[in-house]
């Protein structure tokens, strides 16, 4: 019997009423927890949920069912829109196989883990903080008796207590970890390949519920050890496009400019990528390199057309530098995105219709504009600000786009539920404090009526309508439409 069962949750699924759309994406974050806990001897069996063959994957006998026959620790890896559904199937597991270990892990429980473990007994701990240190030590404590009062990051039960353990000290050069254990999966099953460059974002945007998660230090891979895996990846199993999910890729000129110097030594003239970058850190020469490196994508999160809100939120740039650094970024790349946050409970209409504006604005300039509503998620700086002065208000009929769980059905820009699901929805309201990212503040004067200018507009419509190829959600999707097929754009 191995001696952990890690089961990856992080998934991309959007329903609608005529079909289900999924992405599959190599899930980077477990595959290095297995790399961590092979390397210290242990036996992994790790299994991805992605991959379920069920028509119907989220009920939740149907992730006990996935779980047959578990390892002693059995450790669930989720993002915060199925902490929910993960928490409910989990008590189903636990049921099925009493004896075994439950750890909950991932970005999913951050910021709540105790609340967890005082509302739902069958969760028996959560991870916190980096992982690979952390993930090894309690599994050789959970083995060597269950004493896991030293184990760095991890948040248990002492007899009427709970108790939060501080976490492992952060891993300073990420060249330092092992890869992936790419050797878990059949590579050739997954349409999306990220890579990681770094971890953490030193940027202080109040919104933001990455940044908190690695304590706003940033860590880095060298430009070698980014490169050198990229080219197994394309000569081992044919990866021709890189996603560089992380948020700071374009963390200095510097970095940028040796990175494509070093892919373009590698001699990888066929790889393209995508990559996040920052308004204030790109200039024209970092998208030239960019461009004839074979950057086929740059994404920028604008997140608003008011400087009110921008300095609000701690951006870091005006909407003029915005305009001018996507204005320039057009003529450089086969697509540009730009990530605009709407319904922040300080934005006025005034403000909100500034933001609409400069989305038609880049549009016109050639920019895929992706709105996305303003999410409470628990760690950001915004929903601490709020939680104790504004009610929270829940509406199924609309969610913020990264909340979505794959249990709602899409249509015509709004959301509807199925009663075969509706147990999800109603444990959702139940726990407004762990799952505050479904909710809202001021629905009706602040949500829905700017929800309804940018349907006016031409955002969040029927996928069935004609509408612009740059008005679209898909800032994450695998794959490559014709003018990115033929190659960058070198001036």
């Amino acid at each position: 019997m191995s001696d952990i069962t890690l089961v990856n949750l992080n998934m991309l699924v959007v329903r609608y009423v005529d079909a289900i759309e999924r992405e599959t994406h190599v899930p980077l974050g477990p595959l290095y927890l297995c790399s961590a806990l092979e390397n210290a001897g242990f036996d992994v069996d790790f299994r991805d949920y992605q991959l379920s063959t069920h028509d119907e994957p989220f009920e939740p006998s149907n992730l006990a069912d996935f779980c047959a026959d578990p390892a002693p620790v059995i450790g669930l890896s989720c993002m915060a829109n199925l902490l929910p559904f993960t928490i409910l199937a989990a008590k189903e597991i636990k049921e099925r196989y009493p004896d075994r270990t439950i750890v909950l892990g991932g970005v999913g429980p951050f910021s709540v883990e105790e609340k967890i473990l005082e509302r739902f007994p069958w969760i028996d701990l959560v991870a916190h903080g980096e992982g690979e240190l952390g993930a090894v030590t309690l599994v050789r404590a959970l083995t060597n008796g269950g004493d896991v009062s030293g184990v760095p990051g991890v948040v248990y039960r002492d007899g009427g207590s709970i108790v939060r353990n501080d976490p492992a000290p952060r891993i300073d050069r990420l060249d330092d970890i092992v890869t992936p254990a790419y050797h878990k999966i059949d590579y050739s099953r997954y349409a999306g390949h990220n890579v990681i460059t770094s971890r953490g974002c030193p940027y202080a945007c109040t919104f933001c519920s990455v940044a908190p998660i690695w304590g706003r230090k940033p860590h880095f891979r060298s430009p070698e050890s980014i490169v050198a895996e990229m080219a197994h990846l394309h000569r081992e199993h044919g990866v021709m496009l890189f996603l560089f999910q992380d948020e700071f890729f374009v963390s200095s000129k510097e970095k940028v400019l040796h990175f494509c110097e070093a892919l373009e030594k590698e001699g990888l003239a066929d790889v393209k990528w995508k990559a996040f970058a920052r308004v204030n850190l790109t200039d024209t020469d970092v998208m030239r390199a960019m461009a004839r490196a074979g950057c086929v994508e740059i994404r920028y999160g604008i997140e608003s057309g008011s400087d009110r809100i921008l300095e609000r939120t701690n951006k870091g740039f005006s909407i003029e530098q915005a305009t001018e650094v996507v204005s320039e970024a057009c003529l450089y790349f086969p697509r540009v995105d730009s990530f605009f946050i709407w319904g922040f409970p300080f934005e006025t209409m005034e403000d909100f219709n500034q933001t609409v504006f400069h989305m038609i604005s880049f549009r016109l300039v050639g920019s895929r504009i992706l709105p996305s509503l303003f999410c409470l998620l628990p760690q950001t700086d915004i929903y601490n600000e709020y939680k104790d002065i504004k009610e929270l208000e829940y509406y199924p009929g609309l969610f913020p786009e990264y909340m979505l769980t794959g249990h709602e059905i899409c249509e015509d820009g709004k959301l509807q539920m199925s009663e075969k699901h509706r147990f999800i929805f109603e444990f959702i309201q139940q726990h407004p404090d762990l799952f505050p990212g479904f909710f809202h503040i001021d629905l009706e004067t602040n949500i829905l009526p700017k929800h309804a200018v940018l349907q006016e507009h031409g955002f969040y419509v029927s996928r069935n309508r004609e509408i612009s190829e740059s008005d679209s959600c898909g800032a994450h999707s695998p794959r490559l439409d014709d003018e990115q097929a033929l190659g960058t754009i070198t001036r």
